[in-house]
């Protein structure tokens, strides 16, 4: 086994943040909030202060009162993401992009003309601050799994080598909110138990966590927590779903207000997949409510299909379902996505066609949309209505 893994997982440091520091000298070395409202993004220099992405801006403020607060550039952020990623692709052909900002690389066939993965990784993140001017951290192991891991341990601007002999030694000791899907629920079950770090849950056995987990889960953390990722770098791969959210803040909202938010946002997605050419095959809501807990629900289509109206009656449905749980425990965001997406020219033929409702109505507020902006057409009940702004992100 060579001492060295072949994955590289690439992350940009406070990615909006270094965008505007680096665009802007005297920002540099002071703490940064990118967003008002909502934090999108914050400096290292705010994290220390407890600034956290999705905070809202009054609580960010509370805690860094000199911080210099700038609104987002998203033009500048999508021409830095595309700078970066010409950078990777000069790396090596085999590029997993995760989000503008995180990639996966495989140098595995790049020993001979390029070096050890160590070097090309210092190689790599020497190009990225020298041609588009920004820090980045590089995790480099066997398995993309712990190649994200290393890179997550590394932050800010750093490199960490996991070597293939030291794999358990390395993970082990972390916590086990350092794997892959375990969030605060799933974290707070394992800790119940005295499960708190990865190496105890390798030690309590695959059985043990499936009975407290589910099958699924159990086995996931089980094969991660023991240095199992079969995984390899999927290039090109099409999104499998496309959604959106709308944070509501902890105000009390009307019925009719978040029905225009799930409007405007099912506008959004929809729109999204006729311009990528894909249909989907599933509707999912996501509610997030005052004391933090979520609830999804999942709707499935007669047929594939990108028609707004068709997603919007189907997400209807579903908060209609949930109003008893938002009305026990209010309602802080919410959000669409349409899952298990096809190519449209596979399935066109079985898509019915409605004029009005559908197909036409549809390519006809594309169009206008395309030649006069985003704004040119809206939905009455979005009148007087704001989305949240629409993030950057890979192209479909």
């Amino acid at each position: 086994m060579a001492p060295e893994g072949r994955f590289l997982h690439a992350d940009l440091d406070a990615f909006y943040a270094s965008v505007e520091q680096r665009d802007d000298p005297a920002l540099r070395g002071r703490p940064v909030i990118v967003g008002g409202g909502v934090v999108l993004a914050a400096s290292y220099e705010a994290k220390a202060r407890g600034v956290r992405t999705a905070m809202s801006g009054r609580q960010a403020r509370g805690l860094c009162p000199d911080a210099v607060v700038v609104p987002p550039r998203f033009a500048a952020y999508t021409a830095a993401s595309r700078a970066v990623f010409e950078v990777f692709r000069d790396t090596t052909p085999m590029v997993e992009g995760l989000s503008i900002d995180e990639a996966f690389l495989d140098v595995g066939g790049l020993w001979r003309i390029r070096g050890a993965p160590s070097t090309i990784a210092a190689r790599l993140r020497t190009d990225v601050r020298e041609r588009v001017g920004l820090p980045i951290t590089v995790g480099v192991a066997r398995t993309k799994f712990l190649a994200k891991v290393a890179s997550g341990v590394a932050k800010p601007d750093g490199l960490l080598v996991v070597p293939t002999d030291g794999e358990l030694e390395f993970l082990h000791p972390l916590p086990v909110e350092r794997l892959w899907g375990v969030g605060p629920v799933t974290a707070g079950k394992l800790r119940e138990r005295g499960i708190g770090t990865v190496g105890r849950v390798a030690s309590v056995g695959e059985a043990a966590l499936v009975s407290m987990l589910g099958g699924h889960a159990g086995r996931h953390l089980f094969a991660l927590a023991t240095g199992r990722d079969p995984r390899r770098i999927e290039v090109g791969r099409r999104r499998r779903s496309m959604g959106a959210q709308q944070a509501l803040g902890r105000r009390p909202r009307s019925p009719e207000a978040v029905d225009a938010a799930l409007a405007g946002l099912v506008d959004r997605v929809t729109r999204r997949m006729r311009a990528a050419g894909r249909v989907g095959h599933t509707v999912t809501l996501r509610l997030r409510f005052n004391d933090f807990t979520r609830a999804t629900r999942s709707r499935s289509l007669p047929r594939a299909t990108a028609h707004t109206r068709t997603v919007l009656d189907a997400a209807r449905v579903l908060l209609a379902a949930a109003r008893p749980l938002i009305a026990e425990r209010g309602l802080t965001l919410v959000g669409v996505a349409v899952t298990n997406l096809d190519d449209d020219r596979a399935v066109q033929e079985t898509l019915p066609f409605d004029a009005w409702s559908g197909g036409e109505l549809d390519a006809a507020l594309d169009a206008v949309r395309d030649r006069f902006g985003g704004g040119a057409v809206t939905r009455a009940v979005l009148l007087g209505r704001e989305l949240d702004p629409q993030m950057p992100m890979l192209p479909d």
